[in-house]
Parts: structure tokens; sequence; C-alpha cells
């Protein structure tokens, strides 16, 4: 009891050397002396020996060295408090997007004309295909390869004759396009047909054409049926 009293009275008479020996002072001292040395100071200098106690110390201690570089490749921490879902992305992995060249600006605008005169060379491929076709058609009189044989050359000569009317609609087109030029360099007004007229004159030019080639009749003949069989859809149902 005498030593905590003389130790109270030393931090007491003297704060500069309770502050140079507060280690000293507080560190060794028992919870009695403590509160001994408590009730002599008071309490606002008994807390700020001992924060500055505490604090002497926390410094004294060695920093701890972070050997854990951080590296970007590292595996991803996750948290222990949320559950980690069933299928996550680990690896960022790059989306392919499909790319359709018909549909895409990054393949150019479409040139009916330029395309014809690049790829000129595929009606002499057709040609010879429907002429290979042609030949297996008269080995095979009937059979399951005799249908097959025929519905091929079929779709073929229907892509021919389609590719025919496309290239009619073209050069009727370009005529029109040349005669609008001529009437407003003869200073003319140019007229732009409609719709409805330009169908006409394709189909009188494919009339022209069926005619030429003496299939007229032949065309004139499925038409009618195929009209026929259209207003026969048409017609009451009989109920007796």
């Amino acid at each position: 009891m005498l030593r905590a009293n003389s130790r109270a009275v030393a931090v007491a008479g003297s704060p500069r050397g309770a502050r140079d020996h507060r280690e000293d002072d507080t560190s060794n001292m028992s919870f009695e002396e403590l509160l001994e040395l408590q009730s002599q100071v008071g309490t606002k200098t008994y807390q700020q020996l001992v924060a500055g106690n505490s604090t002497k110390k926390q410094n004294s201690r060695p920093p701890v060295q972070n050997t854990c570089v951080a590296d970007k490749h590292r595996p991803l921490e996750m948290s222990a408090k949320v559950r980690v879902p069933f299928l996550r992305q680990v690896v960022p992995i790059s989306k392919k997007v499909a790319r359709d060249p018909r549909f895409d600006d990054l393949s150019g605008e479409y040139n009916p004309e330029v395309f014809d005169k690049t790829y000129q060379f595929l009606n002499d491929i057709r040609a010879k295909e429907k002429e290979l076709v042609k030949k297996q058609l008269k080995k095979h009189r009937s059979g399951e390869e005799h249908e097959k044989l025929q519905r091929l050359l079929q779709r073929m000569e229907q892509q021919e004759m389609a590719q025919q009317e496309r290239k009619q609609q073209q050069e009727l087109h370009l005529a029109l396009k040349q005669e609008r030029r001529a009437q407003a360099q003869q200073g003319h007004r140019p007229y732009f047909l409609k719709k409805s007229e330009q169908r006409q004159l394709a189909l009188a030019e494919k009339f022209k054409e069926l005619k030429r080639s003496k299939k007229l009749d032949s065309f004139l003949s499925r038409k009618r049926r195929r009209n026929a069989g259209k207003d026969r859809r048409h017609l009451p149902l009989n109920k007796d």
C-alpha cells in the first residue's frame, strides 16, 4: 500500500516523469494499485496515462509484412456469408455472335447487276448439272430413284425460270431508268411509273416471251385450271 501511495505521489507530483515512466508505472501495477492511482490523480489523468501506454505498446509491435502479392490472375475469393451459386462463370468467355452476310451491312449493299456479273460462271455449272440429271433420269426409268431425279429436274427448271424472270425485270427497270435519264437531259420532267404499271409492263413482256417461244397456250391452260380450282373452293358445298 505504501508502494502504491509512493507511485501515485510520484505520478501526481511530476507529470513529465509520469509520462516518461508511464509504461513502468502502469504495466506492473495490480488492479488495486490502479484503482488507488485513479482515485488520487483523477479519472481524466488516469485515462490519459492508460491510453498512452496502450498506444506505445501497439507502436512497439513490429509491423507485419504482407507476403501475399495481389495478382489479377488469382482465383476469385467468395465470401463465406453468401451462398455460392451452383453455376458461375469462372473464366470469362467471349460470346460468339452469328453473322448472316445477307442482312449485314458489313457485306456491302446488294446490287443485282453486279451480283449476276460476278457469279455468272454458276450458270454454266447449273447447265452441266441439269444435263447430268437428265442422263441419270434416262437410266432410271422407274422406282424411287426415278422420282427423286424427276423432282430434282423440276426444281432446277423452276429455278432457271425464276432467274430468267428476274433478269427480264432487271432489263425492264434498266430501260425505264435510261428513258427517264433521256427525258431529264431533254429538259422534260421524268415520269416515275407506279408499281401496278410496272407489273403490267412485266406481264406484257412475259406474254411476248411466251408467244415467241410458243408456250403461250400451255401457260394459259395452266392459268385457267388454277383459276378454276380457286373458284371451286369458294362455291357452296352440295348438302344432298
